[in-house]
């Protein structure tokens, strides 16, 4: 088969996964919200400058929304819509930064166990067993508080407490791949295992790692909100959503929507996510096909 009629191929089944995905109307409600933050998190700067997100005004402080700003303001004085706005830039660049990694690594793990089996897949899946024992979110807080809490720090933690989970799905899709006729056919031709791993089987096992990391990002902002609310994330005064919720709880009786308007976007944007996610699970299954 020639390149041109593969690239054909690719697009053509891109299209019949749109054009299902296109039918799930919980998945484009997600979709569009999604896209409401991405484009917040992408122009930021042009809808309000950072400098308003994190100036301190004592005169202006707790001032309920309206009177000048969309969302008030907040026990310093600061423009609440302007570090809601800021803060998803934050809180997506985590959830897909730490996702990617998690993925990349988990990725080489769980097809190196999986294509060579024997003592490398019991080196590598005992190593995972070990951190899998571990709840994940202790696991980022035990790296945290001997790393130090700030961000650089943070996204380290979770990315490695969230490989586990990525090297066992991503070992169990490729395990079924790997016995397949074309990969017995790769080797026969001498073709070298990382092309055979990169070429052949990853291609084939995109589908549930795609659903999954689409799934993880939002696991991934909401574990980074917990983290910073408990002060072990992005500190003060850097806007974040989980951070926002921390300060603001000496004011939940006085000033709720200090909690509201952080906390609804930590909710809509992993909400959006996991209906993505299942919109993503519904195309790609074969058995959905009609």
């Amino acid at each position: 088969m020639t390149n041109t009629a593969l690239k054909s191929k690719k697009k053509s089944k891109i299209k019949e996964i749109w054009r299902r995905m296109k039918k799930n109307k919980p998945a484009m409600v997600g979709l569009a919200v999604l896209l409401v933050f991405a484009f917040c998190a992408i122009c930021a700067d042009f809808i309000v400058p950072y400098k308003t997100a994190v100036s301190q005004n004592a005169k202006m402080r707790l001032n309920r929304p309206g009177n000048g700003y969309i969302f008030g303001t907040d026990a310093y004085g600061r423009d609440v819509f302007a570090r809601v706005i800021h803060g998803s830039r934050i809180s997506l660049t985590i959830g897909l930064f730490t996702t990617f990694f998690s993925v990349i690594i988990g990725g080489f793990l769980g097809a190196c166990a999986a294509y060579y089996g024997g003592k490398t897949d019991n080196i590598i899946m005992r190593i995972m067993d070990t951190l899998t024992c571990i709840p994940a979110i202790l696991l980022a807080l035990a790296i945290i508080a001997a790393l130090n809490a700030n961000m650089q720090n943070l996204l380290i933690a979770i990315t490695i407490a969230s490989v586990p989970g990525f090297t066992r799905l991503i070992r169990s899709v490729i395990l079924t791949v790997a016995e397949q006729d074309y990969i017995e056919a790769a080797k026969s031709y001498c073709t070298g295992d990382f092309r055979i791993i990169l070429k052949y089987i990853l291609p084939n096992a995109m589908g549930p790692i795609i659903v999954q990391a689409t799934m993880s990002i939002a696991d991934m902002i909401l574990a980074a909100a917990g983290l910073s609310f408990i002060g072990m994330g992005v500190q003060p005064p850097t806007p974040e959503w989980g951070a926002m919720l921390s300060e603001a709880r000496e004011y939940m009786r006085t000033a709720p929507y200090l909690l509201f308007f952080p906390g609804a976007c930590i909710l809509l944007s992993a909400l959006s996510l996991n209906l993505i996610g299942d919109g993503l699970r519904d195309a790609l299954d074969p058995k959905l096909k009609n």
